[in-house]
């Protein structure tokens, strides 16, 4: 959905309502309910930009023969599209936006750098006019933006937190101003149509996130709300940033997070493992490592090389490293430091995580037993080579740069039973949870019932709770709370925590297969 500050009687959805692979985009009146085609996809477009009159003049397409990204502008909506900058496979980059003037854009890119930088690129020429901010240790993160002179006011950096960089000056005594306000990392949320109010919102890593309305006039700000005022009667624990060295020298940007009031010393440890995988952890309030926290445990997060935001070197450091290669290497590089600087128990750790970090617990297991005591997997591949041709209709102008991410699963066997946990489930020793949706489109629940029943052909102990109603994670509170309560229960017998008693979530779909 993209919606116009100037044009509030309308919005742009896209919808694959004409092929479901392709996305077109949708204008729709929100005065009449009249939805028209707006903008067709040729095929290979997955996003779209519009220029100050809130019309699409901009597309990011998909090369599925390199694994290129491309940029395409036209001038007008009825002028031909055309090709203005390539990032070819390796590279990063994408538009932020047209400046008030439609004649030039705002776009990230790694394109003569490391990390993405944004840039100022001419609109007909796509030569670039001004490099506006750039960090050597991470990409760019969060862009504001004056909506109504299309200025770009600052940029977040995030290597360990969040931190901004203000450009237009005209706002440097706000950010000044809100910096005072609390501790935390504060975030503007909405503005009113003078830019007189800011809605602020204020993230930490041990509570609920506070709510304010500032002034800029007076560079006061009222308080309005936390979101979860309950959680305020409690005591979170810290989530510190650390990092660890890889076996061959990374820097990998970890979240380590230690029961209150607990020695931190031989601890049991869970290993949360992020999706994605090319995705990030991030500072900031998590439930989980809270909730393992609570329960007695260490939890560490870890960016293993392929997590994004970190510059391209280190994103594709990860290809084609799954499984028995470099990615899982850094986490188990990452419980040696927590077993070497005392904090983890080595006879008690955990591996736990969801898509990607599911995938990354079964191959844990598999390919390093030695390390681990017990694992969770919820929602993870198994078989890669089968992951690769079930992926959904909608994926599909991304397969060519899943492949080169990945590796040749398709088409090399040999190179698909080594990485996949499916063929190596005889090397699993310890019990494991696999949870999964039902109707997941993205990971069919036949990765998780074979792996299932390979466990059991072995004598191998799994507990498989399938969720029905449920697609690619859990999303309905009865079936999050029965998840986390089996969970809970598990993590108690295998690792010595505390846990809840559990018992049947009235209301939830999960079946125990």
């Amino acid at each position: 959905i993209m919606l116009d500050k100037k044009h509030p009687n309308e919005m742009l959805v896209g919808l694959n309502i004409r092929d479901r692979r392709l996305f077109d985009q949708y204008r729709v009146d929100l005065s009449t309910g009249a939805v028209v085609l707006d903008t067709e996809n040729p095929g290979d477009v997955l996003g779209w930009v519009t220029d100050p009159d809130f019309q699409i003049r901009g597309a990011v397409a998909t090369n599925n023969e390199d694994g290129s990204t491309i940029l395409r502008v036209r001038d007008s909506r009825k002028a031909a599209w055309r090709d203005l900058l390539t990032w070819p496979f390796g590279d990063q980059g994408g538009p932020v936006g047209f400046t008030s003037d439609g004649k030039a854009l705002y776009v990230e890119t790694t394109m003569g750098a490391d990390t993405n930088r944004l840039v100022k690129v001419d609109a007909a020429s796509g030569k670039e006019l001004a490099t506006l901010a750039s960090d050597p240790r991470c990409d760019t993160g969060r862009i504001l933006v004056q909506e109504d002179t299309m200025t770009v006011q600052a940029v977040e950096f995030e290597y360990m937190k969040p931190e901004w960089k203000v450009l237009d000056s005209s706002i440097q005594a706000d950010f000044d101003a809100l910096e005072k306000v609390r501790p935390g990392v504060f975030n503007l949320l909405g503005r009113d149509r003078a830019d007189r109010k800011w809605v602020v919102a204020y993230l930490v890593e041990d509570g609920p996130t506070a709510y304010y309305l500032y002034d800029r006039g007076s560079r006061k700000a009222d308080f309005l709300f936390v979101n979860r005022p309950e959680m305020e009667k409690y005591t979170f624990a810290k989530r510190e940033g650390v990092v660890i060295k890889s076996r061959d020298g990374l820097d990998l940007v970890a979240y380590l997070t230690l029961p209150v009031g607990a020695e931190p010393k031989n601890l049991p440890l869970v290993l949360n493992v992020h999706g994605g995988p090319w995705a990030r952890d991030s500072w900031g309030y998590d439930p989980e490592a809270q909730w393992f926290a609570n329960r007695g445990y260490a939890c560490l997060q870890v960016n293993f090389r392929a997590s994004s935001g970190f510059g391209k070197k280190f994103l594709n450091a990860g290809n084609a490293e799954w499984g028995t290669g470099k990615m899982q290497d850094d986490l188990t590089d990452a419980v040696k430091w927590a077993v070497s600087r005392g904090y983890a128990d080595p006879k008690k750790v955990c591996i736990f995580g969801g898509s990607y970090g599911g995938y990354a617990a079964l191959a844990g297991l598999a390919f390093t037993p030695e390390i681990f005591s017990c694992g969770v997997d919820v929602v993870g591949p198994s078989n890669l080579k089968t992951l690769m041709e079930s992926i959904p209709p909608y994926w599909a102008p991304l397969k060519k740069q899943f492949t080169l991410r990945i590796g040749l699963v398709e088409s090399d066997e040999a190179f698909n039973k080594k990485i996949s946990p499916l063929f190596h489930a005889d090397k699993i020793r310890v019990p494991l949870i696999i949870a999964q949706g039902a109707h997941d489109p993205r990971v069919n629940i036949s990765e998780s019932d074979r792996m299932a029943q390979a466990l059991r052909d072995r004598k191998i102990p799994v507990t498989y709770v399938v969720y029905t109603d449920e697609g690619h994670g859990f999303a309905r509170p009865e079936n999050r709370l029965d998840f986390y309560g089996r969970v809970d229960e598990f993590l108690a017998k295998n690792l010595g925590g505390r846990a809840e008693p559990w018992k049947q979530v009235e209301g939830s779909s999960a079946e125990v297969r």
